[in-house]
């Protein structure tokens, strides 16, 4: 059963090779939609090569609504998305995927069902299926070669809701089980350091060593050093100083 989650449909018109609406499937569920719609595949439905491109998503096409015409497909929807790269001569709003994404997000949030219709494979959208629509998706793609493949239009749309949907820091740091270093701990560094340079006569000449020691502790300060890289850097000066006391 599809999922509970609110959502907009999916709608590949004339899709022509069955690999295509498999892959569709799989970037759908890649961020987490669910809800395909398939007017007239070529090569008829179901379609194994579909089944096996695919990859862990076959629900979606088992649970796929199979219609004869686009109009059907679009019947419940209180809003539809066309996505095209060619100018078809009609008065549309033309969206990006962020900002139609934006708008899906807020009509369906008030209620309402909304759709995105891709075309096929060879030519996309015919004017009559985009005539259905409400607003067009443009992606601004380089336009000397335009064309996108059904799959990744689909994929980049979906990416484009999940982003809309789910709250993703733009960076984030993998800790690998350690944390932060606190100020305290960076402060036992840089005296341990400190002590040691001063004992090796690296503070020279004397009335430099104030000037020294503050750019030496500007500089641990500049480095997001954890607690695990800050016991290595104790462990490394004192694995130095031993060697020289061995070699000395």
């Amino acid at each position: 059963m599809p999922n509970d989650l609110p959502q907009l449909s999916f709608v590949l018109v004339r899709p022509q090779m069955g690999e295509n609406i498999g892959a569709a499937a799989r970037a759908m569920w890649n961020f987490g939609l669910d809800r395909m719609r398939l007017v007239t595949p070529r090569d008829g439905w179901p379609n194994p090569k579909a089944v096996a491109m695919a990859s862990g998503a076959g629900r979606l096409l088992d649970e796929a609504q199979l219609v004869e015409r686009t109009v059907d497909a679009v019947a419940d929807c209180a809003f539809v998305f066309a996505t095209t790269a060619r100018p078809r001569g009609m008065t549309k709003p033309v969206v990006t995927p962020e900002r139609a994404m934006q708008m899906a997000r807020e009509k369906i949030g008030a209620g309402q069902k909304v759709a995105v219709l891709f075309g096929p494979e060879r030519a996309g959208l015919e004017n009559e299926d985009i005539a259905l629509a409400n607003a067009i998706i443009s992606v601004p793609v380089n336009p000397e070669f335009a064309s996108l493949n059904l799959a990744q239009c689909v994929l980049l749309t979906a990416y484009e809701w999940r982003r809309q949907s789910v709250d993703v820091p733009a960076e984030s740091v993998e800790m690998a089980g350690t944390d932060w270093a606190s100020a305290i701990e960076m402060d036992r560094l840089a005296q341990h350091y400190e002590e040691r340079l001063d004992q090796a006569g690296f503070f020279f000449p004397p009335d430099k060593a104030p000037n020294m020691k503050r750019n030496l502790r500007n500089m641990w300060s500049r480095m997001p050093l954890t607690r695990a890289d800050v016991q290595m850097l104790h462990g490394v000066l004192r694995q130095m100083v031993r060697w020289k006391d061995r070699s000395g």
